[in-house]
């Protein structure tokens, strides 16, 4: 079963170093030409910044990164790191350095662009992709809590819910919990209301960290 992780959703942050200036920048992204347009964007909006250094990874794809002037090995590859041991894909980030006047050596650059993308994706956040089938219980008003505590016990996620005289919970669980959650459903009813399957989603899903 193919499963992957991605960020959730872009993100800025900033924090200062010795007077320098880190502000990290991760996105989401599907393709390269996706990733150097935010790469581009980014250079374009900090031109008077002293460097923007970037790394994106791609699924099945290409890997690259750049220091952008700053001593090799101190930027890119650094914040290419973070990204490996998380193990997210389908990423860019961009940190960008106003520099502040004092120099922070080598180890110091190495730990500050590292702590700047660790906090954009810390901010991104992170999503699970992968195949999920998606089910719909109706159910009475009085059911809804308890369906929806089966649900997560399988590591299942509720998504919309439609109010009506009843409930209708839609939730998308893991194909190989499925069956149990179906059959949870059954027993929880005394045969009154089961779970219906609806289709097979691919999507990503934010994952607790």
């Amino acid at each position: 079963m193919t499963e992957y992780l991605v960020p959730t959703k872009p993100s800025e942050t900033e924090f200062t170093e010795k007077r320098s200036t880190f502000i990290g920048h991760v996105w989401p992204v599907e393709t390269e030409e996706e990733a150097r347009a935010r790469i581009d964007e980014m250079e374009k909006k900090y031109h008077d910044a002293r460097h923007n250094c970037w790394c994106y990874l791609i699924k099945d794809g290409p890997v690259r990164y750049s220091d952008d002037g700053e001593p090799q090995g101190t930027a890119g590859q650094p914040m290419l790191g973070v990204f490996q041991k998380e193990g997210v894909t389908n990423v860019c980030c961009v940190v960008t350095r106003y520099f502040g006047g004092m120099l922070l050596g080598a180890g110091g650059l190495v730990r500050a662009y590292t702590q700047s993308a660790k906090n954009a994706l810390d901010a991104a956040g992170v999503s699970t992709v992968r195949r999920w089938l998606e089910l719909a219980v109706e159910c009475p008003y009085s059911f809804l809590e308890r369906v929806k505590r089966a649900c997560a016990a399988q590591n299942g996620i509720v998504g919309e819910i439609e109010y009506a005289a009843g409930v209708t919970v839609h939730a998308l669980l893991p194909e190989e919990r499925a069956e149990a959650f179906c059959t949870q459903m059954t027993e929880l009813s005394a045969g009154d209301f089961a779970a219906v399957e609806l289709g097979e989603v691919f999507r990503p899903v934010p994952v607790e960290r």
